[in-house]
């Protein structure tokens, strides 16, 4: 091994080969520029710790490729001989590697297909922090494997800002070593005012950035959140640069060579480097004493609600502020330019989410049914939501059973290096699928063109008189990936077109246009999207929608692919199917009974259903009462006010209550719906009956007695008692109550009637709950008052021993 430089990890690496010589597993805790990438893995070799392979994660490619790079070089070798690594497509291995640097996606294949992992000796996860979906997965697998099949197994998350407390935990106690690193100190300078909401991002982050070129040395790095931000700041930066100066970006979706310029140390005079996330960690990029944090990030957001992903661009957390602002400190003191205010700091949310909180978690859903559905040992547990959304998309797409438990197809679908939506349109659509799984696997190559995704694969087929600007950088990428794709694919008898093969990918998101002048379509999947009314593709009444924003009422198409209704009928015949629904419908309020050819939630087809069942109607008028309400009437009201008043006082009889009567509607009230087809018969519809025949005939009775909708006077007429107000109540005239010496009471607790007492004219005299008490007491003035305007009716002294009477006096003659 050559003489290296002392590195601040290199403190505590004693303590941690001890730590895990005695416990197996452990968890360093190290700052950025601590040294734990280059060092931990050849501290753990040297230490002899295991017989084999040490396996080490990096959350990206480049990271991947760097660090094997200065592995070796560091023990004076070429890669691929003590230390090597493995990405997707890419392997540089070789029978006497000791080190291997793998993507996090790696290790997931070798726990799938070798669950005891031989050969394998130790499995360190750098970069542990990021929480990506990978690396939860493949602790929480290690985890498992060293608790059922392999003790001897070192496990080994590394950290530079994660709270190492829950992985030690989660990891029965592990120990956790702690660098203190030796990071050189980082002047901040913040924005003196808020940044205006007006301010275009890549404008604000070129001033800043000039300002930074003004007034440090050195390389800057510029943090921005995505490559359009990076490729607008870089046209903005390149009119006046200052001399010697030259740009670099650096991005996930780069070709490798451009990647390791942006991280090479610049040959002459300065570089600016414009990165998005991928420069936070893992990487060391030569010559930079400066950063310039325009405070944005950009992460994948994943809505069970609506099964689409979306990237959101977001405020950074402190956490990533610290890291960004911790790369100007690596190799002197530098400076950290920040787009925001001091004030605004404290604003920001401590932590990013975990990937596996905010994902789309298909491919974790495939991984765990492989791994036969076990209780894996997450730090964060997936959400339950998103989680049941994703088996959903399975079952749809033939990788689970109706069990969950994983198809034959399913594990063929978790062979390819692909999200299973594609991995399944390959396997059925075959090798002549490849440059489309490539495709749509990347990113857009053809900036601002319409949504055809025609176009994008005559790109790929190296036409160029297209519309939008072709990212030839991306479109070689993706004809490099279908080529690798294609040898994996199998070979197929029928030769699907691109509109079938996308539509085998998205069975969810097959569109059918709505009716209107706006272009919109309902998915197959039930959710709702739309795209610009000047598309070419506007007016297709059928498409695949295989890219959307996510939003969640109407979500963009941002491309798609027309699809011929005969060539939906080729790929989902046995999917199709007639339905028959009678509904009431809100708008024409009325039934309306329809025979409806299905996809999913798209009505492929039509017509009236003409010998539609009457109980089936009935359940559709149902449904129209439970939206207008019952049609009361006076009786109908006066009939479930006694029953009401009745089950308060004791009494055993159904419950009457409108909300019971409606949610118990399809019981008493569907048998008289039969001939109920719209609002005016509901309208017209008399609830008595329904009501007497629900109480049945003993309640009725029982009701009646109890509490009796009249009083019957002593000259035998009957007067409604109106149950409306506080207490049960009668109107009659004075007369009509003579020899009357109880009160009137209802009930089985005997509550009395309110009588209001009438003058011959018909208005209130008195208003009583004591008829006795009245005659004792208030009748004489009532009298007196009453002989003078009334003296043609009888008002004797002592009404209790009068006849009761409705007529006026005799005349004498």
């Amino acid at each position: 091994m050559k003489d290296l430089p002392v590195l601040p990890i290199d403190a505590v690496l004693p303590d941690l080969v001890a730590a895990l010589r005695a416990a197996g597993q452990a968890v360093l805790q190290a700052p950025p520029g601590a040294g734990k990438t280059t060092r931990v893995p050849l501290a753990l070799l040297e230490a002899g710790l295991c017989a084999g392979r040490i396996v080490m994660l990096e959350p990206r490619r480049l990271a991947a490729r760097a660090a094997a790079e200065r592995l070796a070089e560091q023990l004076g070798e070429d890669v691929g001989a003590t230390v090597g690594y493995r990405i997707r497509g890419e392997a540089r291995v070789g029978k006497d590697t000791r080190i291997e640097v793998v993507t996090e996606g790696i290790l997931t294949r070798m726990l799938q297909s070798d669950p005891e992992l031989s050969g394998i000796g130790a499995v360190l996860f750098d970069e542990f922090h990021e929480r990506s979906l990978n690396a939860d997965l493949g602790l929480a697998l290690c985890l498992e494997v060293r608790d059922a099949l392999r003790d001897d197994l070192i496990l080994l998350p590394m950290s530079a800002t994660l709270d190492a407390g829950p992985v030690a935990e989660l990891m029965g106690g592990a120990p956790v070593v702690t660098s203190e690193g030796r990071a050189f100190p980082v002047s901040i300078r913040h924005l003196e005012r808020p940044l205006d909401k007006r301010a275009r991002l890549d404008q604000a982050t070129a001033e800043l950035t000039r300002r930074a070129l003004g007034e440090t040395d050195g390389s800057v790095l510029v943090f921005l959140p995505g490559e359009g931000e990076i490729r607008r700041t870089e046209a903005l930066l390149a009119r006046d640069l200052p001399p010697a100066t030259v740009i670099r970006p650096l991005f996930g979706a780069m070709e490798f060579r451009a990647q390791r310029a942006a991280i090479a140390p610049a040959r002459e005079g300065r570089k600016v480097v414009l990165a998005t996330s991928i420069a936070e960690t893992s990487l060391t990029i030569d010559g930079i004493t400066c950063v310039v944090d325009a405070g944005r990030a950009r992460r994948a957001r994943f809505d069970p609600n609506s099964g689409m992903s979306r990237l959101v661009t977001e405020r950074v957390t402190r956490a990533e502020a610290t890291q960004r602002a911790g790369r100007a400190g690596r190799l002197s003191p530098g400076t950290c330019y920040r787009l925001w205010t001091k004030g605004e700091e404290g604003a920001l949310q401590a932590f990013p989410p975990a990937e596996i909180e905010a994902a789309d978690l298909t491919g974790l859903a495939l991984e765990l049914a492989l791994w036969g559905n076990a209780e894996l040992p997450f730090l964060t547990p997936p959400p339950e939501g998103a989680l049941a959304e994703a088996q959903a998309l399975l079952r749809s797409l033939g990788a689970l059973d109706a069990t969950g438990s994983i198809t034959a197809h399913g594990r063929a679908l978790a062979r390819l290096p692909l999200h299973p939506r594609l991995a399944h349109m390959l396997l059925l659509a075959g090798k002549p699928a490849a440059p489309l799984a490539a495709l749509l696997a990347d990113r857009d190559p053809l900036r601002g063109a319409p949504a055809d995704l025609a176009l994008r694969l005559q790109a790929l087929d190296g036409r160029r008189d297209l519309p939008g600007e072709v990212n030839r950088a991306a479109v070689e990428r993706i004809r490099s990936e279908a080529r690798r794709l294609r040898r994996l694919a199998p070979e197929t008898e029928r030769l699907l077109s691109p509109a079938e093969a996308a539509a085998l990918a998205y069975p969810d998101r097959i569109g059918l246009r709505r009716p209107g002048d706006v272009p919109r379509w309902l998915l197959s999947g039930g959710k709702g999207a739309t795209m610009a009314e000047s598309d070419a593709l506007a007016g297709q009444r059928l498409l695949v929608a295989t890219d959307l924003d996510g939003d969640r009422r109407d979500a963009k198409i941002r491309l798609a692919v027309p699809l011929a209704e005969s060539e939906l009928r080729g790929l989902y015949a046995e999917q199709i199917s007639w339905r028959d629904i009678a509904d009431w419908s809100k708008r024409d309020r009325r039934v309306v009974a329809r025979r409806q050819e299905m996809f999913g939630a798209l009505v492929l087809a039509d017509q009236i259903w003409r010998n539609a069942p009457a109980e089936v109607l009935a359940e559709a008028a149902l449904e129209g009462v439970r939206q207008l309400g019952l049609p009361w009437s006076e009786a109908s009201r006066r009939l479930q006010a006694r029953a009401v008043l009745y089950r308060t006082e004791g009494g055993e009889i159904v419950d009457l209550l409108d909300a019971t009567l409606l949610e118990t509607a399809g019981d008493w009230l569907l048998p008289h719906l039969g001939a109920v087809r719209t609002a005016e018969d509901i309208r017209r519809l008399d609830l008595v009956e329904p009501l007497r025949l629900h109480i049945g005939w003993e309640g009725q009775q029982r009701l009646d007695r109890e509490i009796p909708g009249a009083f019957v006077t002593p000259l035998g007429r009957k007067v409604p008692i109106d149950f409306g107000g506080e207490h049960p109540a009668i109107q009659l005239r004075v007369q009509e109550m003579f020899g009357v010496t109880d009160h009137p009471t209802v009930g089985p607790r005997r509550l009395p009637l309110r009588v209001t007492l009438l003058s011959p004219a018909g208005r209130p005299v008195q208003t009583t709950m004591d008829i006795p008490g009245f005659w004792a007491a208030s009748y004489a003035d009532v009298r007196k008052d009453m002989r003078a305007q009334y003296p043609k009716h009888p008002w004797p002294e002592d009404p209790t021993q009068a006849d009761p009477t409705l007529r006026a006096k005799r005349r004498k003659g």
